[in-house]
């Protein structure tokens, strides 16, 4: 008997319509939402899909995927049928990653026919590689203990859990304290590399919370239960297949059962974060609450903790953004700080606030670049390259990486190395690894014959510490790509056509390489001229005079006694947006 035979490897790698797939993302989160997001709260009323919404639709993302993907495949589009589970294999899998902590969640195929209403008897929630990571938790939950209690007052809170957050917060912690206001910077990393530095002022007090609020796993309320507008069996419709939302629901609950860390905290964990946070804002009484990410769990849940006690709240922008780029286009915060023109308009479409303020003030993070030694930078890259041999290159590239799964990173090194190897004079990589990215996986990636030659930057030092040494910067979509235009490094955005880039080619700051060839033709170009861009190009991806943190301490400050009134604009909606002054824009 013959039959048509294809693997599951196959089939996750055929082409999709992306906008196809956030389509059916989007109806199935809706359909889960009405469904279930009410079954359960936290003690002060957020909905368990509300705080945990980043990972559950991250999650349905991937069971999209597979459900279009094996729709595309003719055999299967031809006769649909039904599917079968493994036996004993797990529900929710994981993905490889090369980031250090955070965990890339997947419905396994078992978990795919599960949801399309196959029964699974034998069928445990988590595979056997997710329940090797899953740390033990048997540990008992952590009292909330005095520490929280002895905070000072402070007029500003702000969180962070990673370094990029602590990057951009500090700036403009450091400006309210010269201006004499104390703030409390609450640190709630879990990966020991993303903890807050020592501030440079007394008045700026780091809170670091304890790592055991985030360990609490095990099972959680009936999450799953129906509590919405749906009778009987409900489904959703992806192509040919018809998703049970109980199912789908049971999934889900089982997914935020898994502690992993304070970037996919468990339900368990963010209801007791909720309880700790409500004793910090109890003790320090601030007028205003930061933040850097207030879509993710800890974000969301701290918005809706400070809303609910007439805290005003300021989300800073600390990363680019594409409208790919953030697994659910939510913004939760009153006052949102974006660092360029361009953002404007996503900002006004993923607001939630119905009093959103969007104030366009640059980046705090980028306020140092001024000061960047190209001398001390280029020695460090040329002692990484072997400089002073007779193997030293003449020329440096230095590639911003992304956390990326390391086939998506063996794409790129590969595209990057075959160009440096085609382009004119010789050529040297050194890789800049992402703050959250495991060093081991550039192991494989540069197991070449020693060209071009190629090295790896500390992680402590990363792109930043390597930017102004470059001739050229290269990254997919990392935001020091936007920190090389500023200081006029030229930059190519690599990957395959269709990959999300940073977009800077689109204002004609950056040369965009889909190929080797485009790499190489790109880099021998640069041996001529490179002219500064004008401000009025720059400021289109990022506004930059050098005192973005001033100016968002300002802000805090100016909406603090009226964090209520009417949004005061330099722009009304709808026009031409400016930079007065050399100052931010700002709409609603």
């Amino acid at each position: 008997m013959q039959t048509d035979q294809v693997t599951t490897v196959e089939l996750e790698t055929l082409p999709l319509d992306r906008h196809e797939v956030d389509r059916h993302v989007e109806h199935l989160m809706a359909g889960l939402e009405a469904y279930c997001s009410r079954s359960t709260t936290t003690r002060g009323g957020a909905e368990w899909l509300y705080v945990q919404h980043v990972p559950v639709r991250r999650l349905v993302t991937q069971l999209v995927r597979k459900l279009l993907a094996l729709s595309m495949w003719t055999p299967f589009a031809r006769s649909p049928g039904l599917l079968s589970l493994a036996p004993y294999e797990g529900l929710i899998g994981i993905r490889d990653s090369s980031s250090r902590e955070y965990r890339a969640y997947t419905v396994t195929w078992s978990g795919v026919a599960y949801t399309l209403g196959a029964p699974a008897p034998y069928n445990p929630m988590r595979s056997a590689l997710l329940r090797k990571q899953v740390a033990c938790t048997s540990a008992p939950e952590p009292s909330l203990g005095p520490s929280t209690l002895r905070l000072p007052r402070a007029d500003v809170v702000a969180l962070s859990w990673s370094s990029r957050h602590a990057g951009t917060l500090l700036p403009v912690l450091e400006k309210l304290a010269q201006d004499g206001r104390r703030s409390v910077l609450v640190d709630l990393s879990t990966d020991p590399a993303e903890r807050c530095p020592n501030p440079l002022s007394r008045s700026v007090i780091v809170h670091r919370a304890s790592p055991r609020l985030f360990n609490l796993d095990g099972a959680s309320d009936q999450l799953w239960l129906q509590d919405g507008t749906y009778d009987g069996n409900p489904a959703v419709n992806v192509r040919d297949h018809a998703v049970r939302l109980e199912r789908l629901a049971h999934l889900a609950a089982g997914l935020v059962q898994v502690g992993g860390g304070c970037t996919q905290p468990s339900w368990r964990s963010m209801v007791r974060v909720e309880t700790w946070l409500e004793g910090v804002l109890a003790a320090a009484r601030p007028h205003t609450v930061v933040v850097s990410n207030d879509t993710s769990p800890l974000g969301a849940l701290a918005i809706h903790v400070s809303e609910r006690h007439g805290i005003n709240t300021v989300h800073l922008q600390h990363g680019a953004w594409t409208d790919d780029s953030v697994a659910w286009p939510a913004l939760h915060s009153r006052h949102i700080v974006v660092m360029g023109e361009r953002d404007v308009a996503m900002a006004k479409a993923w607001v939630r606030h119905p009093e959103a303020e969007i104030h366009v003030l640059g980046q705090p993070r980028f306020d140092a670049l001024a000061s960047l030694g190209r001398e001390v930078q280029r020695r460090y890259v040329q002692k990484l390259l072997g400089a002073g041999k007779d193997r030293g290159p003449d020329r440096i590239a230095v590639w911003a990486c992304q956390p990326f799964g390391p086939q998506r990173l063996r794409a790129h090194a590969d595209l990057i190395l075959d160009g440096l190897l085609r382009a004119d004079g010789r050529w040297g990589l050194v890789i800049a690894p992402h703050p959250a990215q495991s060093v081991d996986v550039f192991d494989r990636l540069l197991q070449r014959d020693g060209e071009p030659l190629t090295a790896v930057a500390d992680p402590r030092v990363g792109a930043r510490g390597c930017l102004v040494g470059a001739d050229v910067v290269v990254s997919a979509h990392s935001t020091c790509g936007i920190e090389a235009t500023l200081l006029n490094i030229p930059v190519l955005e690599v990957g395959p056509p269709g990959e999300r880039t940073l977009g800077l080619a689109d204002h004609g700051l950056a040369h965009r390489c889909t190929t080797a060839d485009e790499v190489a033709d790109a880099l021998s170009a640069l041996r001529g001229p490179h002219p500064r861009a004008e401000h009025v190009t720059t400021d289109a991806v990022c506004r930059w005079r050098g005192d973005s943190a001033a100016e968002i301490a300002r802000l805090i400050l100016d909406r603090a006694d009226a964090p209520r009134r009417a949004p005061d604009h330099h722009d009304a909606p709808g026009s031409e947006s400016g930079l007065p002054q050399g100052e931010g824009a700002s709409t609603q």
